[in-house]
């Protein structure tokens, strides 16, 4: 088992930092933990387990991190952040719980990022493999810290299937301090700027989304976004998937026969469109996505084929939840960034009420105008970004503010027309306002229903 001499600092509580204490406790090292806030998630469970464990509350000091072996940082913490920039100066090793990972198990690992459609490739990778009767443990970004699974495999006796497999949602911020992944198959599903609240440049962020193919695994790239495919490096084996005519073997994309389209590897056509119930363009880019991905690594075709028909997608990602009068409300919470909204937008037919705003993280928001400008019958806007939005748009559409998602929905009401939809999009974050995107889209569906009851 790994031996971890000295004092591991960790970085940063909630989930993630718990799962590293614990995990750091069953390894046997000596543990600080460190937040800069004074009452941090899982405060209290920390407490309860783990009462010996030093906590530093309120502000990273300085000598907390001078007297450490080795920094694990959790995502919420940027590697730009002084204390930890400084203690990278000096050498000293900072980790994500996916580099610790990396150091504790020889388990193949699929490894998933991209500005947008992470979760869904995710998950539809994990029923994928699940179809075809491996065990996997599907985590990172998405639901349970990986080092959470990691742990329950070690406490096993005599498991009669021991796991064979991580399927890894990254983020760009864990992959700021990963260093060792060696994926088996690895995907950079997209770039759209995001983040730009944490990173100076996009390039900074690119350079982060990049780190998921470090070692020599499989690439699999999307052929149709050009920063992506920059990213190919010599000597790799590489897969790509395209919303155009596959090329060849190492292409799976989509071909148009008669009056159907059908998702294709090569000269062979898999699966009609019509089979599938995900819809829009960037949803058949991300069962593309998760197809080469799955063929990349083995997996029998029937299986992922399968897993496609079954799956009807994630909560909060251009969800339908609500039809009236021939109007349809859809709910598109995750949509955090622009490039989700852009595509979210161009997924659904006809005119669309967009509800959008929130905290930008400084992003560009003119993107929007072009997506907009023919498609949109009015928006509205909300949230502490919306005269940015506004500016961006540049009245190209006919533009509506609302204090709150009560008001906004009432007002895309009295906007839409039948054969239109309803979209919550909001390209930006929801801390300004709301709990999480969870929350933004939960009270955006009973808004509606409250509407529609009266």
């Amino acid at each position: 088992m790994l031996k971890l001499d000295g004092t591991t600092l960790v970085v940063g509580l909630g989930k993630s930092g718990l799962s590293m204490v614990r995990t750091l406790v069953m390894l046997g090292a000596k543990i600080v933990v460190a937040d800069s806030r004074y009452e941090p998630p899982e405060l209290e469970t920390l407490r309860t387990e783990f009462p010996e464990v030093s906590c530093h509350l309120g502000s990273f000091n300085p000598v907390v991190f001078a007297g450490a072996t080795r920094l694990l940082v959790s995502p919420g913490v940027a590697v730009a952040t002084p204390v930890v920039a400084e203690a990278l100066s000096r050498d000293i090793p900072v980790w994500s719980d996916i580099e610790l990972l990396t150091l504790l198990t020889k388990i193949p690992i699929l490894a998933i990022t991209g500005s947008n459609g992470k979760s869904t490739v995710t998950t539809l990778l994990g029923k994928m493999v699940q179809l075809a009767g491996r065990h996997a443990a599907v985590c990172g970004n998405l639901g349970v810290p990986a080092l959470d699974f990691w742990r329950i495999e070690e406490m096993r006796e005599n498991a009669a299937k021991p796991l064979e497999l991580y399927v890894l949602e990254l983020s760009s911020f864990h992959l700021e301090t990963t260093y060792n992944l060696n994926a088996r198959v690895a995907t950079v599903l997209n770039i759209s700027p995001d983040h730009m609240d944490r990173y100076e440049t996009l390039d900074n962020y690119v350079a982060a989304k990049r780190r998921i193919f470090r070692g020599n695994g499989v690439m699999v790239v999307n052929a149709d976004d050009q920063t992506v495919m920059s990213m190919l490096e010599p000597k790799r084996d590489v897969l790509r998937f395209t919303l155009k005519e596959p090329h060849g073997d190492d292409y799976f994309g989509l071909r148009r026969i008669g009056g159907t389209t059908w998702l294709a590897h090569g000269k062979e056509s898999w699966i009609a469109t019509s089979e599938l119930k995900i819809i829009g363009y960037h949803n058949i880019a991300n069962a593309l996505a998760a197809l080469t991905m799955g063929y990349a690594f083995g997996l029998e075709r029937e299986a992922m084929l399968a897993a496609l028909r079954d799956f009807d997608g994630l909560p909060h990602r251009t969800t339908l939840i609500f039809e009236r009068s021939g109007i349809r409300w859809f709910d598109d919470s995750k949509g955090t960034n622009v490039g989700a909204t852009v595509a979210a937008v161009g997924s659904l037919p006809g005119k669309v009420i967009l509800i959008a705003g929130g905290d930008g993280k400084g992003q560009d928001f003119y993107p929007l105008q072009a997506a907009l400008s023919d498609k949109a019958r009015c928006v509205i806007l909300m949230g502490r970004d919306a005269l940015l939005i506004a500016a961006a748009l540049e009245n190209k559409v006919h533009i509506n503010f609302a204090v709150n998602m009560e008001q906004a929905v009432e007002l895309a009401a009295q906007c839409a027309q039948p054969t239109d939809s309803v979209l919550l999009s909001p390209a930006c974050a929801s801390f300004d306002m709301f709990s999480g995107y969870e929350e933004r889209g939960f009270l955006f569906a009973a808004a509606v229903r409250r509407l529609f009851e009266c």
